[in-house]
């Protein structure tokens, strides 16, 4: 009997183990980001379920690790920061000790940084760099340097060239006024080119190459200014007088008529830049080649510091450099803006960030300059804004200290 009652209670026993109810399996971890992509350095906000119960737990974004604490329900949401380095797909894990889940952020490119406006102060900031306004990155790094966007873009064309209409949008879509230097040459042909002496010019041989351009410049209708025939004073391009059979009075005759054919097609939004080089020993006279008040807008000087870095010069001053021609322009156009259309530094027999501090603050206290162009290139010196850090530095400082005054 007994052994009869004992095998009943374990069938019984049995019987009770086999209708126990059976525990539910834990729910599957899930990771969730948000958001789910972005460039690298972003905050991401990292939430989970299914994880154990208040316990602590790690994030793990690349090689960095963030710290978590999950709920009694077993979710959490933690921030953290994608990292610097971190490109393409980015898995990020969240564990407990035994439990861990996973989810996927896609790294985006960086937007770009926006660029610092142009300035609207009284000397008004342009640049010259050797792609010219079609160059968007070296344009863009000029505006980083300088902690301004130049206001206008001086490039060159020769009278070969069809009118620049795509750079000249490019320069407009910057903000900046194209400065178009238009030279009555062939590149490349050297300084004795007959084809181009100044009274061929005259003569109307290339009327039908001007007119084409004063008919593109009408019809594009935007304000640029047009820098013909630059440095006219020194001896080193063709339509100088005393080269390229050249003689005392062509210059003059060969503006007038450039002037008058473009002007001829309703070109009425050129602005006529005349531009010598700075008056130097030797140098041709400057009121024989001024072409007279009626046929000119602006006027220029281009003029640099080469210090010692070539054989014959020797470090000079923005105030020595510049006076004398300002001067000569005042006299011989007074009231008219003055430009200085081509302006860099040496770092060779001085200090460059000195004289780049000295010129800005030089120019800013001319009422009647409107504005300069540095040549941002590495030429026949190391012309550019950056040649050095120092250099680089006290560029920036100086715009920004014309801009406060």
């Amino acid at each position: 009997m007994k052994i009869l009652t004992a095998a009943l209670a374990v069938c019984a026993g049995l019987t009770l183990t086999g209708v126990q109810p059976v525990q539910a399996a834990p729910a599957t971890a899930q990771v969730l980001l948000s958001p789910a992509s972005g460039p690298a350095g972003s905050a991401v906000t990292v939430s989970g379920t299914g994880f154990k119960v208040s316990t602590s737990g790690t994030v793990i974004a690349g090689s960095t690790t963030f710290a978590f604490r999950t709920a009694s329900n077993g979710s959490f949401s933690t921030s953290i920061t994608v990292p610097a380095a971190a490109t393409g797909k980015l898995t990020i894990t969240a564990k407990t000790s035994s439990v861990q889940a996973s989810s996927v952020f896609t790294v985006t490119a960086a937007a770009p940084a926006a660029l610092p406006p142009v300035s609207t102060a009284g000397l008004r900031f342009g640049v010259a760099t050797s792609g010219g306004p079609l160059a968007s990155g070296e344009l863009d790094d000029v505006s980083r340097v300088a902690g301004e966007s130049p206001s206008s873009i001086l490039f060159y064309k020769d009278f070969l060239q069809a009118p620049p209409i795509a750079e000249m949008d490019a320069a407009r879509a910057r903000g900046a006024v194209p400065l178009v230097t238009w030279e009555p040459w062939a590149w490349g042909g050297g300084l004795d080119q007959p084809a181009y002496a100044l009274d061929r010019i005259t003569a109307g041989d290339f009327d039908a190459r001007i007119t084409q351009w004063g008919q593109a410049l009408a019809a594009w209708g935007h304000p640029l200014q047009l820098r013909f025939a630059h440095e006219m004073n020194g001896d080193w391009y063709p339509w100088a007088e005393g080269v390229n059979g050249n003689a005392a009075g062509d210059y003059v005759q060969a503006w007038r008529h450039v002037h008058d054919v473009v002007a001829a097609t309703g070109a009425s939004n050129v602005s006529w830049v005349w531009s010598p080089n700075v008056p130097y020993w030797g140098s041709t006279d400057l009121s024989g080649l001024f072409p007279g008040a009626g046929y000119v807008d602006v006027v220029a000087l281009d003029g640099y510091n080469w210090g010692t870095s070539a054989s014959w010069s020797g470090w000079i001053s923005p105030q020595d450099l510049f006076a004398p021609g300002i001067a000569q322009l005042r006299s011989l156009a007074p009231g008219t803006p003055i430009l200085i259309a081509e302006t860099a530094s040496s770092e060779a027999g001085g200090s460059k960030p000195a004289w780049n501090t000295d010129l800005i603050s030089y120019l800013a206290a001319q009422p009647d300059v409107m504005g300069f162009v540095w040549f941002h290139m590495q030429k026949e010196a190391d012309w550019r804004i950056n040649s050095s850090d120092a250099s680089a530095a006290a560029f920036k400082s100086g715009l920004a200290a014309r801009r406060a005054s």
